[in-house]
């Protein structure tokens, strides 16, 4: 029988209503108790780092459950995370960049509603979970939500309120399931490389996105706080004005003052590409421009945080953040 870790961090999945909302109170024991068919399925021994709603996770916490896998990963044939969804796709980002080539199953799973609840996909998103962390067909960092199973890095939280509130954004779902049966559609890499941690994201990124008119004194009041820039973009990308507008003037000394701006759409699908439009071109050719392409803005800004982290030099940042890792980039 495999041995799985549970790591719960609070989330709707473990909320309890209060005078003032929903806020997580269900412990990971109990979340446990609640879907008892888990027991036949594995060994699990549990661990709640957090109680949090998952609007206050952040890179702090990405760090903390890196280290709590890194520090259980001999021990254990995998992992899964019980999570709130609002959130969910930036750590299954961030925990894709920083436990990379995983053959050991990373799953994160959440729900729209409290496990107590009566009519909730709490119980079924987090017995699958389980079947699929103990599958043998099971790999690297996935999200596994409504019947389906989505690489960390291509998930996205795309409704609020419906059970089905995950896609794989770009790519094909890793697996699905037809009732509990699991169905692998993408299974673990014939020539993966040997797991590889990594410690440190630098926060101090910063995303804008793009809004008709908008004015550009906004970049240089962001140029103390930040060393990169994500501009979420119009269609495949570009400025307002094109190379002779204030926007890219000010983007222009952004990028000479040694700091990373990268371009991704606010398009869902089929990515940016500066290329196309004479908005785009110039700004394509300014030092440390960079494109997103496929990736989803989610990992786009994790990668960002994790790329910085592991070098002060902006070139060495930039072409790691250009390398495809855990299919981010196609």
């Amino acid at each position: 029988m495999k041995k799985i870790l549970f790591i719960a961090t609070g989330g709707t999945i473990a909320s309890a209503k209060t005078e003032n909302g929903l806020t997580p109170a269900i412990t990971s024991e109990e979340l446990l108790n609640a879907v008892p068919q888990v027991k036949n399925l594995c060994a699990v021994d549990t661990v709640q780092p957090y109680s949090l709603d998952s609007t206050n996770m952040c890179w702090k916490q990405w760090i903390h459950v890196a280290e709590i896998i890194r520090d259980s990963y001999a021990k254990y044939d995998g992992f899964v995370i019980a999570h709130g969804t609002d959130t969910m796709a930036y750590t299954a980002a961030a925990l894709s960049y920083m436990v990379q080539n995983s053959a050991k199953p990373v799953v994160l799973t959440g729900s729209q509603k409290s496990i107590y609840n009566r009519d909730t996909d709490a119980r079924n998103n987090l017995y699958r979970a389980f079947v699929y962390a103990v599958s043998d067909s099971a790999w690297g960092v996935q999200l596994v939500f409504d019947n389906k199973v989505i690489l960390g890095t291509r998930a996205r939280k795309t409704r609020t309120k419906s059970f089905n509130a995950f896609s794989s954004i770009d790519y094909p779902e890793t697996a699905v399931f037809r009732d509990t049966r699991l169905v692998t559609f993408l299974r673990r890499p014939a020539d993966q490389p040997p797991v590889r941690f990594y410690e440190r994201l630098e926060p101090a990124v910063f995303v804008l996105r793009l809004v008709p008119g908008m004015r550009a004194d906004i970049i240089p009041l962001l140029a103390p706080h930040y060393r990169a820039l994500v501009v979420e973009s119009f269609g495949v990308g570009g400025l307002p004005g094109g190379e002779h507008g204030e926007m890219y003037a000010r983007l222009q000394d952004w990028c000479t003052s040694g700091r990373l701006a990268v371009f991704t759409t606010q398009v869902p699908h089929e990515g940016c590409d500066l290329a196309v439009y004479e908005v785009g071109r110039s700004v394509k050719e300014l030092p440390g421009v960079l494109e997103a392409k496929d990736m989803t803005p989610e990992a786009v800004a994790v990668k960002l945080m994790w790329a910085l982290g592991q070098t002060e030099d902006r070139e060495k940042a930039a072409r790691l953040f250009e390398t495809p890792i855990e299919y981010d980039i196609m």
